[in-house]
């Protein structure tokens, strides 16, 4: 008996990408659930081509979001994707296989991120290993915002690791990646606020450094040339600004 599949997205203001998206998963998928934050661009019309559940729902933060779309699936078998991904035709088969031959709780994919046109095959960006199609009965969304991640809810729970690409259209202009920066060290320093953690100024310096020499010389970021340099400066500028914002979080509560 072949099992069943529901493809399920987040979206806002995805229409640059929510196509490609929705095209891979069609021959893939026995449905797809589209969870859309209000966007205000033609992420919905161009959804409305498709044949796909299209809920709207205020955005709730990135974990919570997502739970709340796999809750809205119709199928327990989930492929799970971000309006700025799609998958490759080698992951699309590898998928249709599993559907007369699922043999673990999850499944992990490789990760391939295009940032300003370019394939990004280094540093933290490549392998970028997720997982991405699960059981939801054994796994949800999990992690500090906005670095969520599905996790099973065994650690005795088996995975397996699919051929093929999850193909990820990341920021397309440095100015985006300045931003995006910005807003996501925003949300995390506030995330860790809330849990409790701490900032002191051995993190803020310590940290961001060490975070690129992982990534732009154990990673290898420095093959991937000028853009490969730019990646590996923001994964030390995030986590500076994460931790400063952190700092003057509680700074400014007393």
């Amino acid at each position: 008996m072949m099992l069943k599949l529901s493809g399920v997205i987040i979206t806002f203001n995805e229409e640059r990408n929510i196509e490609n998206c929705l095209q891979s998963l069609v021959n893939v998928v026995d449905e797809i659930v589209v969870v859309d934050s209000f966007s205000t661009d033609k992420t919905k019309a161009i959804c409305e081509r498709f044949n796909v559940k299209f809920i709207e729902q205020k955005f709730l933060g990135y974990i919570e979001q997502k739970n709340f779309a796999l809750s809205q699936a119709r199928y327990n078998y989930i492929v799970s994707l971000d309006g700025d991904e799609a998958l490759s035709e080698t992951l699309q088969h590898s998928i249709t296989k599993l559907k007369s031959n699922w043999k673990f709780d999850g499944y992990y994919a490789n990760r391939f991120n295009n940032f300003c046109g370019q394939w990004i095959k280094h540093s933290d960006w490549y392998p970028n290993k997720k997982l991405r199609v699960f059981d939801r009965r054994k796994a949800e969304w999990q992690g500090i915002n906005p670095h969520d991640n599905v996790q099973l809810f065994n650690s005795k729970d088996k995975t397996g690791h699919l051929k093929g690409d999850i193909l990820h259209k990341t920021y397309q202009s440095y100015s985006e990646f300045n931003q995006k920066t910005e807003y996501f060290s925003t949300i995390a320093a506030k995330a860790y606020f809330d849990k409790g953690k701490k900032a002191p100024i051995w993190k803020i310096i310590f940290n961001p450094t060490w975070a690129f020499f992982k990534s732009y010389v154990l990673r290898l970021g420095f093959l991937d040339g000028f853009n490969g340099f730019v990646i590996c400066i923001q994964t030390a500028n995030i986590t500076f600004l994460k931790y400063s914002k952190l700092r003057a979080l509680y700074q400014n509560r007393n």
